[in-house]
């Protein structure tokens, strides 16, 4: 989000809970280009003296928990961050900084136990686990300072959307991580839950565009954005380990302790609301994100002192990869 904003001209100011000389991790390379501030989405005044101080012409609240898994084991701090604090967000808006524009991130998970697929602005919400219910609150409040406060405040509602920067804890990354990883002798196996889960997935850099056109529009409305297109947790296993050449099947392992306690029904866009109104469409194929995403993981542990010291499993030296090869 924050290299779109500045390919366009903005001055980009960043929010950071607690120390703003750390946790730079994924903008170190734009840390002398935007601004970072400290605030916290459990703290009402902070987020107050940041909108009056910066006077925000767009906000965009990405922030959350937003690992299913932990809202399960800590459901109430979920709801504090990924519900309340979209509240908190938007009572600073309109009591700072009311002509801004507030773009809320919420969620394809808020379907849940779908009555209908594809998933549209209009189908019912059924929510099945705390992360899931904390951003349906959040998708709420944000429809309710619009109708009531007359603020400018939109939702995404975005299907799952991937990167090389997805946290570690992700499925998607984790396999093309793993995969890199035995690819470079670092590791021996993968263990995932339900290998047959389906989900819509898409690039994150893709859906920033998106959310910046809803900004840009004449009146506030929330739009469905993801692919359209469902792909098995089995079939990101098969793209990542075919790209480094080897068989997923020969590594990854079944373990039940990384089922959902609820799964859900089949989760998967229609967008046609934000092709029409926002001339927005995926472009970038799931095959060709993951690799994006493996590529990115060979690199990064190509450069580590493990692999140099790195074997094969029948004792020879490891051989540094050739990206040309066509893996």
């Amino acid at each position: 989000m924050a290299e779109l904003l500045l390919e366009k001209g903005y001055h980009v100011v960043g929010i950071i809970r607690g120390d703003v000389s750390v946790g730079h991790e994924r903008i170190g390379h734009l840390i002398d280009r935007v601004e970072v501030v400290a605030a916290d989405l459990l703290d009402q005044g902070s987020l107050e003296n940041t909108m009056a101080t910066v006077q925000p012409d767009e906000i965009y609240n990405l922030a959350a928990q937003s690992f299913m898994g932990r809202s399960w084991a800590d459901p109430v701090m979920t709801g504090e961050l990924t519900a309340l604090g979209v509240t908190r967000m938007l009572e600073a808006m309109k009591t700072s900084a009311p002509h801004a524009r507030f773009y809320q991130a919420s969620s394809s998970e808020m379907f849940g136990c779908a009555a209908e697929s594809p998933q549209h602005e209009f189908t019912p919400l059924h929510p099945r686990s705390p992360y899931a219910v904390a951003k349906a609150y959040g998708h709420w409040i944000t429809v309710n300072y619009r109708e009531s406060f007359g603020l400018f405040a939109v939702s995404g509602i975005l299907f799952n959307h991937e990167s090389p920067r997805r946290g570690l804890e992700f499925v998607t990354r984790k396999i093309t991580d793993s995969a890199a990883r035995i690819k470079l002798g670092l590791g021996k196996e993968l263990r995932l839950g339900n290998l047959d889960a389906l989900r819509d997935w898409g690039f994150a850099g893709e859906y920033v565009g998106a959310m910046w056109r809803m900004l840009q529009q004449d009146d506030p409305e929330d739009y469905v954005i993801g692919t359209g297109c469902l792909s098995s947790v089995r079939d990101v296993c098969e793209a990542a380990f075919s790209h480094v050449g080897l068989n997923y099947q020969d590594y990854v392992v079944v373990d039940t302790q990384f089922v959902r306690p609820a799964e859900d029904n089949l989760h998967f866009a229609d967008s046609s609301k934000a092709a029409a109104h926002l001339e927005w469409r995926p472009r970038v194929t799931l095959q060709a994100l993951v690799q994006m995403m493996v590529e990115a993981d060979l690199a990064r542990h190509e450069g580590s002192p493990e692999v140099s010291g790195a074997t094969t499993g029948s004792g020879g030296s490891l051989a540094p990869r050739n990206v040309t090869d066509g893996y």
